[in-house]
């Protein structure tokens, strides 16, 4: 390993940015293919649904790259941002075609958490006389492959809750109102946000004060994320902005064959997954919505759904967007919690701050991917 891998490693990460909006439930992969000092071919993870952003559909990056090399891949060196795939999914395994393809050295950022890789492909290619190493831009490669690696080894979503909050900390006045405490350049860098997630997932106390959508509105995207809705007792308006455009989750923790019927005649796909207090069950939610494939899920709501989730310990980020303004103590607060000991505050790593537009956004990090994805 030395600088010229970390360059090429680094365009190949740059490859896998282009598809982080449309590779789920696949991770986004960046493949670029160095042959004497060139770059012959590039490539990224195409949608597993059989959309397509760039050229064949479902095709994975290698297999992209290659495509764009033609016979200059004979000889050339792989970066990929995670191991080539060993095993017949949607499509041929990847450590294949680069055998067949003639590439002599591949450079993998990270193993496969998956169990149907997880070192295989590497050690296909290598039977095979090629060239293999790992760990190139490990810990930047893992931050963009969290999600996919979150629902590997834990069986569920990267969660990462997103909250406009003023200067004194609340969310919203008393009466509900929350629009807008943010400004325009921070509601925009929203939208990125959304287009990245596979689903939002907010509570009916917001359906039933902000009518929100929750859907990727400035830019065009190959798809919308799943809009899940935690709504104990199906309070959800059957004219609710949400059913816009299919994609509707109602989760509940009661059945209400009355109002479950109007929900389902709406749009929606009702599931009960109550807890022992009557309740939703955050944790077997979570659990559901990666078994569907999320790897990435943003929560927007408020400050009893996310309170529930942070003391429930399944919240992985928080991105606090902080806006210049003051509205009172009498108005609502990030989060609903119950703690009579400062010894049980929430403690959270401050990732980044950044300036966007007027307002401050902190990513503030409860999980660190590192702590159970380990080579």
């Amino acid at each position: 390993m030395n600088a010229i891998d970390h360059q090429y490693m680094q365009l190949a990460l740059q490859q896998a940015a282009l598809g982080q909006n449309s590779a789920s439930p696949n991770p986004c992969v960046g493949c670029v293919l160095v042959k004497d000092e060139q770059v012959v071919g590039a490539g990224f993870s195409q949608p597993a649904g059989g959309g397509v952003v760039q050229g064949a559909p479902g095709a994975h990056a290698e297999v992209m790259a290659l495509s764009v090399a033609g016979d200059l891949a004979r000889g050339a060196t792989a970066y990929v941002t995670l191991e080539p795939c060993s095993h017949h999914g949607r499509t041929p395994p990847c450590a294949d075609a680069l055998v067949k393809a003639g590439i002599v050295r591949v450079v993998a950022a990270l193993t496969d958490p998956n169990p149907l890789v997880a070192g295989q492909g590497l050690a296909r290619l290598a039977a095979a006389g090629i060239a293999v190493e790992s760990g190139v831009l490990h810990a930047t490669a893992l931050e963009h492959h969290k999600g996919f690696i979150s629902r590997m080894l834990r069986s569920r979503p990267w969660l990462t809750v997103k909250m406009g909050a003023s200067l004194d900390g609340r969310t919203a006045l008393a009466n509900g109102q929350s629009q807008w405490i943010t400004g325009p350049a921070a509601r925009s860098d929203v939208q990125k946000l959304r287009a990245r997630s596979c689903a939002m997932l907010t509570g009916i106390g917001t359906v039933l004060a902000d009518d929100p959508q929750l859907t990727v509105r400035e830019f065009a995207v190959s798809r919308q994320p799943l809009r899940v809705v935690v709504d104990s007792q199906l309070r959800t308006p059957v004219n609710a902005k949400l059913f816009n455009q299919a994609g509707v989750l109602i989760v509940c923790a009661q059945d209400d064959e009355l109002k479950r019927h109007a929900l389902e005649t709406a749009g929606a796909e009702v599931l009960i997954l109550a807890d022992t207090h009557g309740r939703v069950d955050l944790t077997a939610l979570l659990k559901e919505l990666g078994c569907r494939g999320c790897n990435q899920v943003t929560v927007e709501a408020g400050g009893v759904l996310v309170g529930a989730l942070l003391q429930a310990g399944l919240v992985d980020e928080m991105l606090l967007y902080q806006a210049p303004v003051i509205i009172g103590d009498t108005a609502k607060g990030i989060a609903t919690l119950d703690l009579s000991d400062l010894n049980h505050k929430l403690q959270a790593r401050v990732l980044e701050r950044r300036q966007i537009g007027d307002d401050l956004r902190f990513t503030l990090r409860f999980t660190d991917a590192g702590e159970f994805y380990a080579e």
